[in-house]
C-alpha cells in the first residue's frame, strides 16, 4: 500500500490509536510499522488471535505484561562481558516473575483461547534463576547473605564503623577537648567521623582535617585515634566491593546461561503485548471479525469509521460480481467521502489483522493495492494546480491498476470545465473498469449516473437527504441515484417555483424537469404553494399525455427475490416503472426498490400455477371480498381502492 493511500484513509492514525494500548515500546513500534498483507491464512490467524485475546479480556482485563526494552538491553550488555548492576538485575528478576505470572494467568484460559494460550507454554521454567536472583537481591542491592563471605565482611565493617563513631563520641565528651569544639556532636564528613573544632584551636586536636566550613570558622578534624579504626573499615570496604563485584559477575553469568530461554520469553511477552493492544482497540470500536474472500465482494454491514465513534450513522454496502463499480451521488456533506474512507480503511484494517467496526456478516476482498484520489493534493513546490495535481495522481493510478486493485475516487473530474471534467471522469472510470479494478467513485455529474444505469458492471448509489429537515441522513441507498439537492433546497427555502422550473429545464430539459418537480416533497416551498400547484398541475397533464414507454421487465409478478444489501426476501408486486423500480412486498409491506438491488431467488412460474390469482398474496381479505362482489354485479355505494 502506498503512503498516500495510508495517509488519505487515516490508516496510520488507527495504528497510533492501537499502539497506545501497548505497554512496551517494542510492541508500540511493531504495531506502528504494521502493513496490510494479502496472505489469507496469515490474516485469518491474526484475526483469530485477536478474537481470543478479546475473549480473555472479557474474563480478566489485568494481563501481567512487563516492560521488555530494558531486559533486551541488559542481555546485550551481559553478552559483551559486562556485569549487570544490582538495579539492572532487579529489573531482570521482575521480568522473570512476570513471565511466571503470565504463564499462570494463561493456564486456565485454554477453553476461551486455545491458540494463544498455547504460546505461554513456550516460556520455559526459570524458577532456579528467579530464586537465586531473589535470594541475592534486596531493595535493589546485593543482600548481606548473598554469600557467607559477604555476610562476614559486612559484619566486621559495621563493627569497625561503630567503634570509630564511639571513639569520636568519647573524645567529644572529654573535658580536655570540649573547650575547643564549635559544637557538641560528631559530624560525618565524606564517610568520616569528625569533630567540629574552632579554627583557632585546630592545633589542639591532633588528627586529619576532613573539611572546613563555608565561613572558615570551623575545622572538621578526624582524630588520629579514630583514623586508625577508619583505615581498618576502609580495607573492609574494599573487600566488600570485591566480593559484591564477584557476586554480580556470577549472577550475570547465570542470566547468560538462560539467554535462549529469556529471549523466547521476551518474544512471547512481546507478542502478547501486541495481541492485547489490538484486542483492546477492537473492543473500544466495537469491532468484529470480517470474513475474507477472494471473489471481489465488498460487503459491510452497519459499518462505522473507527475515528467517528459510536454516534456515527452506520453504513451498509454490498458490491459483488458482476457489479464492480459503485457510483455514489448525493449532496455535499452527505457522507460520500466518508463512505469511500470507510470501505478503504476497513479493508486495510482487516488485512492487517485488526477487528473492524462493523456488524457480523461483513466481508472484504484481499486487495493487493488500494489507490485513493481525494482532496486537492496541491503541491506548491511543483507549481501544480488542484486539477493537474489530481490528474497526475489519476494517471499514476491508471498505470498501476490491475484486477486485484480497489480504487476510491472522490469527486472525479472536478476542478476544471464541467463538460471536460465529466468526459474525462467517464473515460477514466471506463478504463479502470476495463482493467478489472473494483471501483467506488463519488460524483455530481448526471452523465455518470446515467452511465452507471446503463453500463454492465456499474451500480448507482445515493446518499439519502431529508428534504423536510434539509439535512443529510448519511445513509447509502444502493441502486438509486441522487443529486446535489440544490433545487429542492431552494424550493424549500421559498424560491419561486417558476424559477426552480426554469433552472430544472436548463439542466434536464422540460419533460424530466417537471417529473423532478412533481417528485419534490409536498411541503417544499410552502410560501409559494399556490404558484407551485399551478405549475405542477399544468405540466402533470402534459406528462400524462406523453407517458414514456416502460423499460423491459426483468422480474414478473410473484417472483421471489432477495433484496440487497440486507438480504431480506420479498415478492414482486408491480413494476418496473420508468426508472427501473419495482414494488416489492417484504413482510407484508410494499416497498419501492430499484431492479439493481434485486436478485431472483425463485421465479413465479416455479411457485404458482398458471393463471394464479395474486390478489391472495398481495391484497387483504376485505379487498378480495369486495372485488369478488363487484365482479358479479353492481352494488350502489360500494367502491374498492387499490391497496
Amino acid at each position: 500500500m502506498e503512503k498516500n493511500t495510508m495517509h488519505m484513509l487515516d490508516y496510520q492514525q488507527i495504528l497510533e490509536r492501537t499502539a497506545d494500548y501497548a505497554l512496551t515500546n517494542s510492541a508500540k513500534d511493531t504495531i506502528k510499522s504494521s502493513k496490510p498483507t494479502t496472505n489469507k491464512k496469515q490474516i485469518e490467524r491474526m484475526l483469530q488471535e485477536v478474537a481470543e485475546a478479546v475473549a480473555i479480556l472479557n474474563i480478566s482485563s489485568s494481563v501481567p505484561i512487563h516492560s521488555l526494552d530494558d531486559v533486551v538491553t541488559y542481555v546485550k550488555q551481559a553478552q559483551k562481558g559486562l556485569f549487570l548492576r544490582p538495579e539492572q538485575l532487579t529489573r531482570v528478576l521482575t521480568f522473570i516473575e512476570h513471565c511466571r505470572k503470565l504463564k499462570q494467568f494463561m493456564s486456565d484460559k485454554e477453553a476461551a483461547a486455545p491458540v494463544i494460550t498455547s504460546y505461554a507454554w513456550s516460556i520455559e521454567n526459570l524458577r532456579e534463576l528467579e530464586e537465586e536472583l531473589s535470594r541475592s537481591l534486596k531493595h535493589g542491592q546485593i543482600d548481606d547473605y548473598a554469600t557467607p563471605e559477604l555476610a562476614k565482611i559486612r559484619r566486621h565493617l559495621r563493627q569497625k564503623q561503630t567503634e570509630a563513631k564511639e571513639k569520636a563520641e568519647a573524645m567529644l565528651r572529654s573535658k580536655r577537648i570540649a573547650p575547643y569544639l564549635q559544637d557538641s556532636r560528631v559530624i560525618a564528613k565524606n564517610g568520616l567521623h569528625t569533630l567540629p573544632v574552632k579554627k583557632e584551636f585546630r592545633s589542639k586536636v591532633p588528627g586529619t582535617v576532613a573539611d572546613i566550613s563555608a565561613s572558615g570558622a570551623t575545622v572538621f578534624i578526624m582524630p588520629n585515634s579514630v583514623a586508625a579504626l577508619q583505615e581498618e573499615a576502609d580495607l573492609l570496604k574494599l573487600s566488600e566491593e570485591n566480593e559484591v563485584q564477584q557476586i554480580l559477575y556470577t549472577l550475570t553469568g547465570l542470566i547468560l546461561e538462560k539467554e535462549r530461554e529469556i529471549n523466547i520469553a521476551i518474544e512471547t511477552m512481546h507478542h502478547y503485548d501486541v495481541l492485547f493492544a489490538k484486542a483492546k482497540f477492537g473492543m473500544e470500536i466495537g469491532g468484529t471479525i470480517p470474513s475474507l474472500n477472494e471473489n471481489y465482494t465488498v460487503e459491510l454491514n452497519e459499518a462505522r469509521h473507527p475515528l467517528l465513534g459510536q454516534d456515527a450513522v452506520p453504513l451498509s454496502l454490498k458490491l459483488t460480481p458482476p457489479d464492480q463499480a459503485l457510483i455514489i451521488t448525493g449532496p455535499n456533506t452527505g457522507g460520500k467521502t466518508v463512505t469511500l474512507k470507510i470501505v478503504g480503511l476497513l479493508t486495510m484494517m482487516a488485512q492487517t489483522g485488526l477487528l473492524i467496526p462493523a456488524a457480523e456478516g461483513s466481508s472484504v476482498h484481499l486487495f493487493a493495492n488500494i489507490y485513493v484520489d481525494m482532496g486537492d493534493g496541491q503541491s506548491i513546490a511543483e507549481n501544480l494546480s488542484t486539477f493537474s495535481s489530481r490528474l497526475k495522481n489519476i494517471i499514476h493510478i491508471l498505470e498501476e491498476t490491475n484486477d486485484n486493485t480497489l480504487v476510491l475516487l472522490d469527486e472525479l473530474g472536478s476542478g476544471t470545465d464541467p463538460n471536460e471534467g465529466m468526459a474525462l471522469a467517464q473515460v477514466i472510470l471506463e478504463q479502470l473498469a476495463d482493467k478489472g479494478a473494483t471501483l467506488l467513485a463519488t460524483t455530481h455529474y448526471s452523465e455518470l449516473k446515467n452511465m452507471a444505469q446503463q453500463k454492465a458492471g456499474f451500480l448507482n448509489g445515493s446518499m439519502e437527504f431529508d428534504l423536510h429537515t434539509l439535512k443529510p441522513t448519511y445513509r447509502l441507498l444502493l441502486g438509486e441515484t441522487g443529486n446535489s439537492q440544490a433545487f429542492p433546497i431552494a424550493l424549500k427555502l421559498g424560491m419561486h417555483p417558476q424559477l426552480i422550473r426554469r433552472a430544472l429545464e436548463l439542466t434536464y430539459g422540460g419533460k424530466e424537469a417537471e417529473l423532478l418537480l412533481l417528485s419534490m416533497p409536498e411541503d417544499a416551498g410552502q410560501s409559494n404553494s399556490c404558484q407551485k400547484q399551478i405549475a405542477v398541475n399544468k405540466y402533470a397533464r402534459q406528462v400524462k399525455k406523453q407517458k414514456p414507454a416502460a423499460p423491459v421487465s426483468l422480474f414478473s409478478q410473484g417472483d421471489n427475490v432477495k433484496v440487497s444489501p440486507g438480504g431480506e426476501m420479498g415478492i414482486v408486486y408491480k413494476g418496473p416503472d420508468e426508472t427501473g423500480n419495482y414494488l416489492v412486498q417484504i413482510k407484508g409491506t410494499k416497498q419501492r426498490i430499484n431492479h439493481k438491488r434485486l436478485t431472483l431467488s425463485i421465479s413465479a412460474s416455479e411457485l404458482y400455477p398458471e393463471g394464479y390469482d395474486f390478489d391472495i398474496v398481495f391484497q387483504s381479505k376485505e379487498y378480495r371480498k369486495k372485488k369478488h362482489l363487484l365482479d358479479r354485479k353492481h352494488v350502489d355505494g360500494l367502491t374498492i381502492k387499490e391497496e
